[in-house]
């Protein structure tokens, strides 16, 4: 990331830590666990197998992957220290749950090539810098046949459910968000990164360029929300 939006998406993330999965069930109507679930079944794990969650935040996505995928190890990489503090807290609930969790840049990971079967980061390829550099790393860090997977929130395909998704994600969530996090900056931010995030083709292209191959999407919620799956195949 470069300088500026690091420090600012990271202050904010510390900020709203606390309440950001209760936002984040609330603001979507329950939607961002039904993404989350379709997203992590595309891990493509057979018999185990050990995956890293990016921009692992509280946590919830990784504890999906161990409970839809039954992987040997999921680590769940973040960059906000509040943000994997409070996944801390659930996952001291779940001591049974085979998660590490790892203060670290999803630009920069940490680990040797080829080390992972499956890499997911979900809603948050908005707060990077660099799509390319992330892809890169994702291939990077995967084993050959392994799959990378994100998830995003989009804008719908209708122009008619845009104008009325785009009157919610403008105008009413970052009040609710605000008077909820006590962050209007956090809630606006949001709301205008899903405005400026290229379509899932581009990102699709992003990843190809990337090294990764046989991308797929799949557009959810009448759009609002975009997994793409790839394959590293070399």
């Amino acid at each position: 990331m470069s300088r500026d939006k690091r420090a600012m998406v990271l202050q904010m993330f510390d900020t709203i830590a606390t309440r950001y999965e209760l936002l984040n069930h609330a603001l979507s109507f329950g939607l961002d666990r039904g993404g989350r679930e379709f997203a992590v079944a595309k891990c493509g794990l057979r018999d185990g197998g050990l995956v890293l969650d990016l921009a692992t935040g509280t946590g919830e996505m990784a504890r999906d992957i161990v409970r839809l995928n039954a992987p040997d190890r999921v680590i769940g990489l973040d960059f906000s220290p509040q943000m994997l503090a409070q996944a801390r807290i659930k996952l001291s609930r779940h001591p049974d749950e085979p998660i590490d969790l790892v203060l670290g840049d999803a630009l920069n990971l940490p680990f040797p090539d080829g080390t992972f079967d499956s890499v997911t980061i979900g809603y948050a390829l908005r707060n990077v810098t660099s799509l390319e550099r992330l892809f890169q790393e994702m291939a990077r860090v995967l084993k050959v046949g392994g799959r990378a997977v994100s998830l995003e929130l989009t804008r719908p395909d209708s122009p008619l459910i845009r104008q009325v998704y785009y009157l919610y994600l403008l105008r009413l969530a970052p009040l609710i968000g605000g008077l909820v996090s006590g962050n209007r900056v956090a809630y606006t931010y949001l709301p205008d990164s899903i405005l400026q995030f290229p379509p899932p083709e581009e990102v699709a292209e992003i990843m190809r360029k990337a090294g990764l191959a046989r991308v797929e999407i799949f557009r959810l919620f009448l759009g609002a929300a975009t997994v793409c799956v790839a394959t590293k195949e070399s």
